[in-house]
């Protein structure tokens, strides 16, 4: 067989192949919405449909924190940055009224408020040193999981087991030193919360832009590509990513009454698996609160958090095979599994101790104008640029 004739078999297996991953994306995706609907109702089918946006959004736009940071570190360039903190900035214009209000069409609406205490930044650096080393943040390891990366699978498995880890831990965390939870808006009332919340992201902005210019002499407003922009193929914008997470983080407040998370359903994930093999984990403090225990009674699909990933999963299959980019492979170095490994348990530990990952504790949090965010957001940052050093040890470009 010549060279053309490998070619042209190659591209109609992988033709085949995208197609039925189309095919069984689409099935998923209804399936588990009349499921869902039948069974849990509107409200459960409808977080699950803005989990399956966030996939699609997330595969398309290519919208990882964590490339993002790593670029700053390694090159100097911040687009990804910046188009994070326009994120956060619609986000906040959005949010802040919304959560002043209280309520909106008979949900209750709330922000994530937490603590800046030892917990937050301990946890969140060990959440941004894992996401370097297992290749991607809470969303960044559903979404490229969804899209065929078995690497990510292997970081999702330890991530579930680090998840585990910190609820075992989680009472040793709570009475470390640190502040009360402060919130902009509360303190300052939403519009000094919002304007203080754009002072913040315009100081981000400019320091990304001067650190680029002195690095470079000129700014990227946007990453560079080796093909146009295409919808249905990738890598959309950078702004369109922004401003289509900031409407899945909308979507989640008024339909969940809370901003939108990932990490608390590794967690009950965790504990569902190792139930069965003799560990109580009724026995912890952290599932013995009132939320966590209820949700370890019930199935994982009533969880609000557990059905939004599996959408984020399914919808980023259905973006690869659309797409004609899902091709798994096996070929995976031990040094990089190492890394895999290390960084998911990192990344489920954490995101455990330090009330949230980037979605939660860094998207939520500041969205919500809770200072935590901010907290979260630098000493992740320090973790993330640590990260980024020590990658080459495990065979990481």
């Amino acid at each position: 067989m010549n060279t053309e004739t490998m070619s042209t078999t190659l591209s109609f297996e992988a033709l085949a192949r995208n197609r039925r991953t189309t095919g069984l994306g689409m099935a998923l995706s209804a399936i588990f919405y009349i499921y869902l609907s039948s069974v849990y109702g509107w409200r459960q089918s409808a977080l699950f449909l803005v989990g399956l946006g966030a996939g699609v959004i997330l595969y398309h736009a290519a919208f990882g924190f964590t490339a993002a940071w790593r670029e700053v570190a390694k090159s100097g360039r911040g687009s990804g940055l910046r188009a994070q903190m326009l994120m956060l900035a619609v986000t906040v214009l959005i949010f802040t009224p919304l959560i002043a209000q209280g309520e909106l069409w008979g949900t209750s609406l709330r922000g994530n408020v937490a603590p800046l205490n030892l917990a937050v930044a301990c946890g969140a650096f060990l959440f941004g040193l894992g996401m370097q080393l297992g290749g991607g943040c809470a969303s960044g390891t559903l979404f490229t999981v969804g899209g065929g990366s078995v690497r990510m699978l292997v970081t999702l498995a330890a991530f579930i087991a680090g998840s585990v880890l910190g609820t075992w831990q989680w009472s040793s965390w709570q009475d470390v030193p640190g502040l009360a939870p402060f919130s902009l808006s509360a303190n300052f009332g939403a519009i000094g919360g919002i304007g203080l919340s754009l002072i913040l992201f315009a100081l981000v902005w400019a320091a990304s832009v001067a650190y680029e210019k002195h690095k470079h002499g000129t700014v990227e407003h946007d990453r560079k590509t080796d093909s146009p922009y295409s919808w249905l193929r990738g890598p959309w914008p950078l702004i369109a990513g922004a401003l289509a997470l900031a409407a899945v983080n909308t979507a989640t407040l008024v339909l969940a009454g809370r901003p939108w998370g990932v990490t608390s359903a590794f967690a009950l994930w965790g504990a569902k698996l190792v139930t069965p093999l003799g560990v109580d984990v009724t026995q912890w403090a952290y599932w013995q609160r009132i939320g966590p225990a209820n949700d370890l009674e019930q199935s994982i699909f009533a969880n609000i958090t557990s059905v939004m990933n599996i959408g984020i999963m399914i919808g980023a299959l259905l973006a690869a095979g659309l797409a004609r980019k899902f091709a798994p492979s096996l070929k995976l170095p031990m040094r990089s599994l190492v890394a895999a490994v290390l960084g998911g348990l990192l990344l489920g530990y954490g995101a455990r101790i330090a009330f949230g990952c980037n979605i939660g504790a860094y998207f939520g949090g500041i969205a919500s104008t809770s200072l935590h965010g901010w907290l979260w957001f630098a000493a992740a940052f320090l973790g993330s640029t640590l990260g980024t050093r020590i990658r080459p040890f495990f065979g990481l470009g």
